[in-house]
């Protein structure tokens, strides 16, 4: 059965556009069957963003998120090819639970610090005190 998956790639910084494409297309490739020839339903560059904290001695990297369709068997493969491609700093596969109409995935409609809660107390069973 087919899933939607968002992946998000950080690569080193030193690399250029079109040298990020070719290791993009070479772990696409990974994921193309007969039945689903074309995987990949977006690419986002979202080019270099200062990191967090330091990833291997580098301050930036140069985002990239995926959107693609494909058997979970796939990705096993994928992320192998991804561990041993020395220019990807880090990644990160999710389960897309879905889109909406546009086209933003459900976990960032709210933005990326917003923590959904049906209570407002600061307790962790729920309870009321």
């Amino acid at each position: 059965m087919q899933r939607e998956y968002e992946l998000v790639y950080i690569f080193d910084s030193t690399l250029e556009e079109p040298q990020i494409n070719e290791h993009l297309e070479r772990f696409h490739e990974l994921l193309k069957t007969p039945d689903s020839p074309t995987p990949v339903t977006t690419v986002n560059h979202w080019g270099k963003r200062t990191l967090a904290y330091q990833i291997r001695g580098k301050d930036v990297g140069y985002y990239v998120v995926v959107h693609f369709t494909a058997e979970p068997s796939l990705l096993g493969e994928l992320e192998r090819a991804i561990k041993l491609d020395e220019t990807v700093v880090r990644y990160l596969i999710v389960l897309n639970e879905g889109l909406s109409a546009s086209g933003v995935s459900a976990a960032h409609e709210s933005g990326p610090y917003e923590k959904r809660r049906d209570d407002d107390d600061d307790d962790d069973d729920g309870d009321e005190a």
